[in-house]
């Protein structure tokens, strides 16, 4: 999703009133638009809404394509530094080796500091399906050994030969809200 900015510019601007920054960076104060629209064209800039929600609104003398230019970089910036979680999944076997337990857990710890949900899968062969405890059990050691770091986003439950469970990191914002 591109997000578009947009803003006011000289005539565009329908408020009579506005309070002025000027090309410096320094407050003018509070002019009208027919003002700061002869101050803008004196000093050969555009006159540039950024804050059409104060009262009364902000608006800023500038070069209008260096600061579309800018504003539209720094969104660009930060689109990059976002990262969207990704669902990862680990499968296990109920009756699992200790050793390859120990390989798996791993990789659910380094999916975890990583910021990305994991979905624990127990998939069960036709005889193992009598044994459902036994995945259940594995699903709570590992919550357990992960410890407050996990939340849990959905409770252990079938799936055909599958016991799923999705667990997620806890940010700190997050785990304040829980224990309150």
């Amino acid at each position: 999703m591109k997000a578009k900015l947009y803003w006011r510019v000289n005539e565009h601007i329908y408020t009579q009133t506005l309070r002025i920054i000027g090309a410096d960076g320094k407050a003018l104060g509070v002019l009208t638009k027919e003002e700061a629209l002869k101050k803008a064209n004196e000093a050969g800039l555009d006159l540039v809404e950024i804050a059409p929600n104060a009262n009364p609104p902000v608006a800023k003398i500038i070069n209008f394509g260096k600061f579309r230019y800018r504003e539209e970089k720094k969104l660009r910036e930060e689109l990059k530094k976002q990262k969207a979680a990704e669902l990862k999944e680990i499968r296990f076997s109920p009756f699992i080796a200790e050793n390859d337990y120990q390989i798996r857990f791993k990789r659910v710890k380094e999916f975890i500091e990583d910021k990305n949900k994991v979905r624990l899968a127990v998939v069960f062969r036709r005889p193992q399906l009598g044994s459902k405890r036994f995945g259940y059990e594995l699903l709570a050691r590992i919550v357990k050994e992960l410890g407050d770091g996990v939340g849990v986003d959905m409770q252990p439950k079938f799936l055909g030969k599958s016991l799923l469970m999705i667990i997620s990191p806890v940010t700190k914002k997050k785990h304040a809200e829980t224990k309150n």
